[in-house]
C-alpha cells in the first residue's frame, strides 16, 4: 500500500509540476490570447460550426456523422459531468498560487477535461467518415487539449483521461 501511496504522490507532483509549467505560457500576451480564443471556440463554437459545415458540403451523405457526433457530444456530457460531480477535484488555479487562472471555467471541478474529451471524439468521429479533415481537426484538437492546462484550468492528468474517454466514446458511437 505504501508503495501505491509513493508512486500516486510521484505522478501527483509531476502532474503538479507540468501544471505550473505549461501555465507559464501566459506570460506572452499573444500566447494567452491564442489559446483563450481556441479555448473559447473548443467550448462548442467551432464543433457546430464543424457539424453544420458538413451538412452544407456533403449533404446527405453527412448525416450518419453529424448524427454520431451529437449522441458522442450527449454522451460526453453526461460522463463528464457526473465524474466532475464524483471527483470533485478543485482546478489547479484553485489549489496553487502559482497557477492563475487565464480563462473563466466553464463549471467547478477538473477531472476530467470536457473540452479534450469533445475534441478527442468529435476529431475522431469526423475524420472516420473524412480522413481528409484529419489535419486540421487534430491540430484544432491539440491546440484545445494544451489551453487547458495552459490556462491553469486543468492539469495534464485531466487533459489525458479527457482525450481516453473522448476516444473511448468515438469508438462506442462509430460501432453503433
Amino acid at each position: 500500500m505504501a508503495r501505491l501511496e509513493s508512486s500516486l504522490q510521484r505522478i501527483n507532483q509531476w502532474d503538479t509540476a507540468l501544471a505550473v509549467r505549461c501555465n507559464l505560457a501566459c506570460r506572452f500576451g499573444w500566447a494567452r490570447e491564442v489559446f483563450r480564443a481556441v479555448s473559447r471556440l473548443g467550448d462548442g463554437v467551432f464543433w457546430y460550426a464543424l457539424m453544420l459545415l458538413m451538412l452544407v458540403i456533403y449533404g446527405a451523405e453527412a448525416l450518419g456523422a453529424v448524427a454520431r457526433m451529437a449522441l458522442a457530444g450527449m454522451f460526453g456530457v453526461a460522463l463528464y459531468g457526473a465524474l466532475k460531480s464524483a471527483t470533485a477535484r478543485p482546478r489547479p488555479c484553485e489549489v496553487y498560487p502559482t497557477i492563475t487562472a487565464q480563462a473563466a471555467p466553464l463549471d467547478r471541478f477538473s477531472f476530467p477535461s470536457g473540452h479534450t474529451l469533445h475534441a478527442v471524439s468529435f476529431s475522431s468521429i469526423a475524420t472516420a467518415y473524412y480522413p481528409d479533415l484529419g489535419a486540421p481537426l487534430w491540430s484544432f484538437a491539440a491546440l484545445v487539449a494544451a489551453s487547458r492546462p495552459i490556462l491553469g484550468l486543468h492539469y495534464p492528468s485531466d487533459v489525458l483521461a479527457g482525450a481516453l474517454m473522448g476516444w473511448a466514446i468515438a469508438i462506442m458511437v462509430l460501432s453503433v
